[in-house]
């Protein structure tokens, strides 16, 4: 990695079987991460589970499972540069089954790619996906428009599921203007690096100068330290070095931090990212961290990590606004789901529905109402059995996002006002 260009994470999004591996795989191809060498390795082994095609797809889909079943399962990451960006492209699953999954790796996302399929159009788990990135606070995205082969290249469909895709995105107040849409086919290979002349209609950028013209928000550098642990390794030779991107702030060498809600702490004795040992780190990058005195034990995935002196706020009950993406029946005064906030998942409670609101989330429609529905917006005050690290909006709303799952199901998506316990 390029550490003198802009860092992103970068989050592929949208529904199971719309080409988003396979996009990845060629992206990554075309910027010369992978070689011919390693896509003909590729297309003979997706021959042998019967999965002519999937070459690309395998470039991100690693496990044997994703490879059988030709769909991503786990959160992959891979890295590449364009002229003024370093990228880390998270490769998030698109099956319902796989949502939990998701969300863990849209949180650790600045932008995202939305990939749409030109054949197929604007399905549950894209309305999903971008309810959910809205709520973990990815604001801008680049629309792939994906598997224009399939559709002749058609000038008409292409627009027709934009306009699909700009009404979901007005929905939840996306600003429409703003978004990028970039029709190509990955299979093909069409409008990845250079124009395609198969869309001599189309004028826009290619994906890859689109992606070039992705800036980051400066200001999540100047907030305090704060790294969500999604994994802990025991490393030989090392000890215990956990696992998080750094959501705002720095580290180097030496600083005293602290684990919340697992109250524990220690000096940072190294730094690692992706196999390059660091002095600092900063906001965006994916770091392994070996703290002096810290056990295995003695902390848990979902931990924050913050400066010993300006410690992550723990939390066991707070005001949030949410969006109720799907209920079966109606969620009431009692409900007890599980909340995930970044990798943390902590059983939690309805204890007050305060305000119905409006799509925007800025009308208020009632107040004090008795249940909320599949499509509502309100704010309510939910407790959780156990301590969490989480974050109020206003402070530092890269930790203050959050999801309901129940049933296999993510329920509702939303972001804390106010920590009131």
């Amino acid at each position: 990695m390029d550490r003198t260009k802009a860092h992103h994470n970068l989050a592929i999004l949208g529904h199971v079987d719309h080409g988003k591996s396979t996009l990845v795989g060629r992206l990554l191809y075309e910027t010369g991460v992978v070689d011919d060498h390693n896509i003909d390795q590729y297309r003979a082994e997706a021959k042998t589970h019967d999965k002519a095609g999937f070459e690309f797809a395998y470039v991100m889909d690693g496990h044997e499972e994703e490879r059988e079943r030709g769909l991503t399962i786990d959160i992959a990451h891979r890295q590449f540069d364009t002229d003024h960006n370093s990228f880390t492209i998270i490769d998030c699953p698109g099956h319902q089954k796989f949502t939990k999954n998701m969300i863990t790796g849209a949180s650790q996302a600045d932008h995202a790619i939305l990939v749409v399929a030109a054949d197929d159009g604007v399905q549950r788990q894209t309305r999903e996906h971008v309810f959910l990135s809205r709520t973990l606070d990815i604001n801008e995205f680049v629309v792939v428009i994906n598997k224009m082969d399939l559709v002749d290249y058609s000038k008409s469909t292409y627009q027709q599921v934009v306009n699909d895709v700009k009404n979901l995105f007005s929905r939840i107040d996306f600003d429409v203007d703003e978004k990028t849409f970039v029709p190509v086919s990955a299979l093909k290979g069409e409008n990845i690096v250079t124009p395609s002349d198969h869309i001599p209609w189309y004028q826009g950028q290619t994906l890859v100068e689109a992606l070039d013209a992705l800036e980051i928000d400066g200001r999540a550098v100047e907030r305090p330290l704060r790294i969500p642990i999604d994994d802990i390794h025991t490393i030989s030779g090392i000890g215990t070095v956990p696992a998080g991107r750094i959501e705002t702030g720095s580290v180097t060498i030496d600083d005293p931090v602290t684990f919340q809600p697992s109250s524990v702490g220690g000096d940072v004795a190294s730094i690692e990212m992706y196999h390059e040992e660091l002095d600092t780190a900063r906001r965006g990058d994916n770091v392994g961290l070996h703290i002096r005195d810290i056990e295995r034990e003695e902390i848990q995935t979902g931990d924050v990590v913050g400066p010993a002196d300006d410690p992550p706020t723990v939390a066991e009950e707070f005001t949030a606004q949410l969006f109720v993406l799907y209920h079966p029946s109606t969620i009431r005064i009692g409900y007890t789901p599980v909340l995930q906030a970044h990798a943390a998942q902590v059983p939690c409670e309805f204890t007050e529905l305060k305000r119905k609101l409006g799509p925007s989330g800025t009308e208020v429609i009632n107040d004090d109402p008795l249940q909320l529905e599949s499509g509502d917006a309100a704010v309510v005050e939910l407790s959780v059995d156990r301590p969490i690290s989480i974050e109020e909006n206003e402070i530092i709303p890269e930790l203050a996002s959050f999801a309901i799952r129940d049933m296999s199901h993510t329920i509702a998506a939303g972001k804390v006002l106010d920590i009131t316990g």
